[in-house]
């Protein structure tokens, strides 16, 4: 039996990849008296995703650590943040979320009876705690609230006063939790340091708060519900999976906002203490990793392959899901799942043919563009006007594509430069040479005819998704159906704005950089 770790090494463990603590001192002063006691809190509103695993995972430190953990289901904070699940569905949802995140406990192997789970309405609709609400409300200021939920509470043109009443319930939730510290992601920061300052204003203690780092999604911003392309979802099937997964921003050589790599990191390096990364005897052979620093030192130097590391994390990230998968296939949890998460009612379409059929909806998001990178051109060696390019769009092995440029753009220009790329377009042959995207560029209304591919911000990688403004959000089709015709139809209201900006019916082109444009050619068209 392995003795019990002493102060220090808890404190080691509670704090190890966290991007910051605040109250260090007490922290440690806790632990050399007694166990910490801590909670963890989220709020029941979209559907959990992969991303959960990384809190799962410090829950498992602090249970080794001997830390008594409570598990907080806000299922209150998820209506009071704008409303984000609708009343009638909030238990749903919330026992969707009891189902679901002890399911991933018990994948990481966390025993779930050293845990403690709680839901917010057990206790906030006391007299006790309603009265302190009011009590709270009587000293922070307007602006003090709003500051402290900017991160975490959804920002819209006229907030509702239920946004500025989350950050006090939260601060609250510390001293009726009766806990000495509470944990979150480091974009509560604001909701932390507010509850620092106005809990001892009701003559309760001041907490220690341990936050870890946002784990950058697949699309290489933050992971979220509502971003469908930046997720995994913890009920995936295996090739969604590895669709998603091989659409994942993982640069070669590029350690920053890797997703791929901060999963290895923040998940499966503290759950197993190695990675091993899967490829072929050709490439090396399995090569095992027992420091996460060497594996990224061995990426950033270009020694392992974007496509192995995926593969690698796809076989492992699987294995976690699993026993999700097959604890969710039972009857009465596939029920709970659509009543709790319930798809969009949409009018059935009528027969071809009779009065009210409904059209299609096409709108931008439905197409799959990213930026690109070129890595080698080439002359077709059948078609003088065509080039063959090799481009790098984030995925395993660059696409090849056919483009009508040569006439235009001379070979030079087009080498290791970035550019725009539909990447769903059905595969076709372009004089015996699949082309397997478009490169999108502007084009002169008049004669001569003069053609600029479209230019992505400076500082853009390749695979980073490019939408038009208010089309964030949507799944692109996995592949445009040439018979739908839904590029063309888009494609009819693509131009270049008097500012060389890229538009679709006056929206910009944009990145999470900026816009997209062209060099000179105002008033153009886009194809």
């Amino acid at each position: 039996m392995e003795p019990a770790p002493g102060p220090q090494e808890k404190y080691q463990l509670i704090t190890r990849n966290l991007q910051e603590v605040l109250g260090e001192d007490k922290l440690m002063a806790i632990l050399k008296e007694r166990e910490l006691k801590i909670y963890w809190g989220t709020a029941t509103t979209g559907k959990p995703h992969v991303a959960y695993f990384v809190p799962m995972s410090k829950i498992a430190d602090f249970l080794k650590a001997g830390c008594e953990v409570t598990i907080l289901f806000a299922d209150l904070h998820a209506y009071l943040d704008n409303m984000k699940a609708p009343w009638e569905l909030l238990e749903l949802r919330t026992r969707y979320y009891e189902h679901v995140i002890k399911a991933m406990l018990e994948s990481i192997g966390v025993p779930l009876d050293k845990l403690t789970f709680v839901r917010g309405t057990d206790y906030q609709l006391s007299k006790e705690y309603t009265l302190d609400v009011y009590r709270l409300s009587s000293v922070v200021t307007q602006h003090d609230a709003k500051k402290a939920g900017a991160e975490v509470v959804k920002q819209v043109e006229h907030p509702l006063l239920s946004g500025l009443l989350y950050p006090g319930l939260q601060a609250l939730d510390e001293e009726y939790l009766k806990v000495d510290a509470q944990f979150g992601g480091v974009d509560q920061r604001k909701i932390f340091t507010f509850a620092e300052k106005y809990l001892p204003s009701l003559g309760y203690a001041k907490r220690v708060h341990l936050m870890n780092p946002m784990v950058p999604g697949l699309t290489g911003s933050k992971m979220s519900s509502s971003e469908e392309d930046s997720k995994i979802d913890l009920l995936d099937r295996k090739e969604d999976v590895k669709k998603k997964l091989k659409k994942a921003f993982c640069e070669p050589g590029n350690v920053e906002n890797n997703g791929v790599l901060s999963f290895i990191k923040h998940v499966l390096f503290p759950l197993k203490s190695e990675f091993v990364v899967l490829r072929e005897e050709k490439w090396g052979g399995n090569k095992t990793y027992t420091a996460y620093e060497a594996l990224e030192k061995d990426f950033a130097e270009q020694v392992v392959h974007p496509g192995d590391l995926k593969n690698s994390v796809e076989v492992a990230l699987n294995k976690l899901l699993d026993p999700i998968r097959e604890k969710f296939n039972c009857p009465e949890l596939k029920k709970l799942s659509s009543a709790a998460y319930p798809t969009p009612s949409k009018a059935k379409p009528a027969e071809k043919g009779t009065k009210n059929s409904e059209p299609e909806d096409v709108v931008p998001s439905r197409l799959d563009i990213r930026v690109g990178k070129v890595l080698s051109v080439e002359k077709h060696p059948d078609a003088d006007s065509l080039y063959v390019e090799k481009i790098d769009v984030g995925e395993a092995e660059p696409r090849t594509v056919v483009s009508g440029l040569v006439h235009f753009v001379p070979k030079e220009q087009l080498q290791d430069r970035l550019v725009v790329l539909l990447c769903n377009l059905k595969p076709q042959k372009m004089r015996g040479v699949e082309s397997q995207g478009m490169v999108l560029c502007a084009s002169s209304v008049g004669e001569p005819r003069q053609v600029e591919p479209l230019d992505p911000p400076a500082g853009c990688c390749a695979g980073e998704r490019v939408y038009v403004e208010g089309y964030e959000g949507g799944e692109p089709d996995e592949e445009l159906k040439p018979k739908k015709k839904v590029f063309e139809k888009l494609q009819a209201d693509f131009r270049v704005s008097e500012d060389c900006v890229a538009q679709w019916k006056q929206r910009n082109f944009l990145t999470k950089l900026g816009t997209v444009s062209c060099k000179s050619l105002k008033g153009g068209s886009i194809s």
